[in-house]
Formats: structure tokens, sequence, C-alpha cells
């Protein structure tokens, strides 16, 4: 009787050992082979970032600003004086495309004066600038101090100008009142004045890379 109970419970069990291979066989058909879900569940999501990585890298480098002209610089007068050849032909991608005498301070007496262009080749983002210089240091910081006096635009920047570590002067750089996406920049350097108008965010870089 015991044995006939015992062959009963091993016949069971080994049935059940039996459907449940087959479930696992047909669950693993089923995952890797066909429809294959476990698959199509790892390979979809996995592509989505590297698109949009790929996308957002491209966008960011065609915004980037180009650092030298496109254009070439005006040459300047053979009898141009040491001012006017101090004067750079590029400022970051702005290149000289124009150099005059001026008389926009001519009531300060300076010893000369020039009124200058730089274009990036696109006339409506063109930066107009004036430079003159003075006889002594004082005669040329109350011709800037008369200058920033006058801007009543929003301050953008201000500070030093520096030549090799030493303090020669200063700089403003405002919004123009009259139109707020431009800006007026004035600065000091020892004995001579410039002022630059034009875009704001140009103005802004202009000033702060101008070498002298």
């Amino acid at each position: 009787m015991a044995n006939t109970q015992q062959s009963s419970s091993h016949g069971k069990l080994t049935a059940v050992i039996a459907v449940a291979a087959v479930v696992i066989v047909l669950a693993l058909l089923s995952a890797f082979i066909w429809p294959g879900w476990a698959l199509n569940k790892t390979t979809t999501p996995a592509s989505a970032p590297t698109t949009n990585s790929t996308a957002s890298g491209k966008k960011s480098a065609s915004a980037k600003a180009p650092s030298t002209p496109t254009i070439s610089a005006k040459a300047l007068p053979t009898d141009a004086t040491s001012l006017l050849k101090a004067m750079p032909d590029s400022v970051v991608n702005y290149a000289r495309t124009d150099a005059n005498p001026s008389a926009n301070w001519t009531s300060t007496s300076p010893l000369e004066e020039y009124t200058m262009t730089y274009s990036t080749g696109n006339d409506t983002k063109n930066i107009s600038l004036i430079t003159a210089q003075w006889s002594s240091a004082d005669d040329a910081k109350k011709q800037y101090e008369t200058l920033t006096a006058s801007l009543t635009g929003d301050e953008i920047a201000s500070g030093n100008v520096k030549v090799s570590g030493k303090t020669t002067g200063s700089y403003v750089i405002r919004k123009d009142a009259s139109d707020s996406k431009k800006a007026v920049a004035v600065w000091l350097n020892d004995t001579a004045v410039f002022q630059a108008n034009g875009p704001s965010d140009a103005v802004t870089t202009f000033c702060q890379k101008f070498p002298l």
C-alpha cells in the first residue's frame, strides 16, 4: 500500500516538473525569438538620447560667434599719424573699414581726432569709434569725465584700463538712452579718449577687447 502511494506521488511530481519546463521554454521563446518583447524593450529607448544629444550639440556650435573678421580691413593713408597707426585693423570679428579726421571734440583742443568705422560686413551692426589725443593726461581726463557724465542709459559695465598691470585710465559702458538695443562705451587711456557706439552686445565685447 505504501509503495503504491509513493509511486503515485512520484508520478504527479514528474508531471508537474514537465509542465513547468514547458512553460519556461515557451516563455523564453516568446521573450527572445517571437515576438521578442525582451529585446524590443531594451533597444527602443537607447537610441533617443543619442539623437537629442547630437542635435543640441550642433545647435550650440552654430550659435557661436566668429572670433576673427570675415572681411579685410581698409588700408590707412600713407600719411597716417602715430595715433591712427596705433588703431587695430580688427577687434574680435570687426574689421576697420573707414578712418577719417573729425572734429567732434574740437572745443577741447585735442592734438588730433579721428572717426572710424568697424564692421562685420553687415552695416546694420557697424560700430562707430571716435578717438582723440591731448597734450596732457589731465586734459584727456576732463574730456572723459564730460563724455561719461552725459551718458544717461543704464550701466552695463565699468572698470579700470590697465597696461602692463598699471592702471592708465578707466571705462564705462552704458545703454544708449535713445535706443535700448544699442550701447555707448567711453574709455580713457593716459592722453587718449575713445568713444564707441553700436549694438549693445557688440560694443561691450569691442570695448573690453580693444588693445588700447
